[in-house]
């Protein structure tokens, strides 16, 4: 019986099926902490209550969680997920995948309102249709339709929902604003020379703000590396830029990560969700009444509890399995997971394995099909972990941003091999089409000072 594989999805809906049909498994109680109200896989002390004096540094608490929802508060929001009744089709499709973020937040109507505004953005994310026609079909003052638009706006991807790509590098650079610091005048180069950035025509656009033409160079390094003016691409890529979707979308994490009292010194707190842990049991009347068994039942009762013993073994296995995996990969991706793709260290599944003694095998099943919600409510396979070519394609994509001349996907080898990665011309054009990035001959030519 392999659960390893198994999502939290999955394995919920496997236990439920065992519980229906295994008069052997019953289900406990449910332990909750006395201090936090956390749902514990286990009686005992709290692994965050515990911690909380002592929670400082780089060791990860990680720990099996029974919680019934999978998601952890967004910025805004008071509630810890979404009811099951209140999730729509799971579908890798933007509009599902926003509704899913902000449901908590909506009472049930505006949650329909919110999927209408959603299923109206066009490819690139954007919502070109007036908000008065929203208002008009739903009799709603047009200000409470933009009181949820800005909800949708400020969910990941970041951006989404704005009526232009002026708009989405605006509700962007605002959140941007809410964690670190900008450029001086970014804001109004957005405003007032949205044209000028997107041509490159840094001088002119220099003289229009009245700064020097290497302020508005800096200005628009900074929105090229932080920002995207087309928000549904950096999921779903796009029909216009003819390249497939950068990566899978998850709807539902496996595990949990944030930070101990959202103390970015402190330690990340790692929830490995495992439906029903600790509240799975044999039926100690089933278990003692076997010995009752009518003779033609006796075998199938024998094997009922049989099942349902290694159901449970197999359960609590993977559950160690994938806290030791999460222990190890939480310690050496930590600053990648709090700070972002540039900081991702080299970890590859066989040397992970060697480390934890186990096969290899292990750590692919473990990790295959998971996904990670981190501390900024984004939600990645848990594969990115041992990406191997994120490095390269950040590398890439700084490399593109800085080029005084749309560089050839040869020249990008060559400048990518000056700095460690020996990568051949088919790859960097296949990491490029999977940024959304167009090749060369597409690219505008950088308008350099005069």
């Amino acid at each position: 019986m392999s659960l390893m594989s198994l999502t939290a999805i999955e394995l919920q809906e496997r236990i439920e099926a065992e519980l229906a049909s295994n008069p052997a498994l019953e289900l406990g109680d449910r332990h909750y902490c006395t201090s936090c109200g956390r749902p514990q896989a286990e009686k005992g002390s709290c692994p965050v209550c515990s911690r909380l004096s002592t929670g400082s540094g780089e060791e990860p608490i990680v720990f099996v969680s029974p919680r019934e929802d999978f998601y952890l508060p967004s910025r805004q929001s008071t509630s810890n997920g979404i009811p099951s009744d209140e999730i729509i089709a799971e579908t890798d499709d933007l509009p599902t995948y926003v509704l899913r973020q902000i449901a908590p937040e909506l009472a049930p109507d505006d949650r329909l309102l919110a999927a209408h505004l959603l299923t109206s953005l066009d490819e690139d994310g954007l919502l070109r249709v007036p908000l008065i026609e929203f208002a008009r079909y739903h009799h709603r003052p047009t200000s409470h339709i933009e009181q949820i638009l800005r909800l949708i706006q400020r969910a990941d991807p970041v951006g989404v929902g704005s009526p232009s790509p002026q708009g989405a590098l605006l509700v962007q650079l605002e959140v941007l604003g809410e964690t670190q610091s900008i450029p001086p005048m970014t804001d109004q180069a957005i405003r007032q020379g949205m044209d000028l950035l997107s041509r490159r025509h840094f001088t002119e656009l220099g003289k229009l703000l009245g700064i020097s033409t290497s302020r508005v160079k800096q200005i628009a390094r900074f929105i090229s590396d932080n920002l995207n003016p087309y928000p549904a691409r950096s999921h779903w890529g796009s029909v216009h830029q003819g390249v497939e979707p950068a990566q899978d979308v998850y709807h539902f994490p496996d595990i949990l990560i944030s930070r101990l009292n959202d103390n970015p010194d402190s330690s990340l707190v790692v929830e490995v969700i495992s439906p029903l842990a600790g509240m799975l049991h044999l039926n100690s009347l089933f278990r003692q009444s076997i010995h009752l068994a009518p003779p033609d039942k006796v075998d199938e009762w024998q094997n009922d509890l049989e099942q349902a013993s290694l159901l449970i073994k197999c359960l609590q296995q993977r559950n160690h399995t994938i806290v030791r995996l999460m222990q190890r990969i939480t310690a050496i991706q930590r600053h990648f997971i709090l700070h972002g793709d540039a900081f991702l260290e080299p970890l590859t599944r066989a040397s992970l394995a060697d480390e934890l003694q186990v096969h290899e095998s292990t750590i692919s099943r473990a990790v295959a099909g998971k996904a990670v919600q981190l501390p900024n409510g984004k939600i990645v396979p848990l594969s990115k972990m041992f990406d191997r070519s994120l490095h390269i394609r950040t590398e890439l994509r700084q490399i593109i941003a800085h080029e005084c001349r749309p560089l050839t996907d040869t020249e990008i080898a060559a400048l990518l091999k000056k700095k460690g990665h020996r990568v051949a011309r088919r790859t960097v054009a296949k990491y490029r089409a999977k940024e959304g990035i167009l090749p060369a001959h597409l690219r505008q030519p950088l308008q350099t000072a005069g």
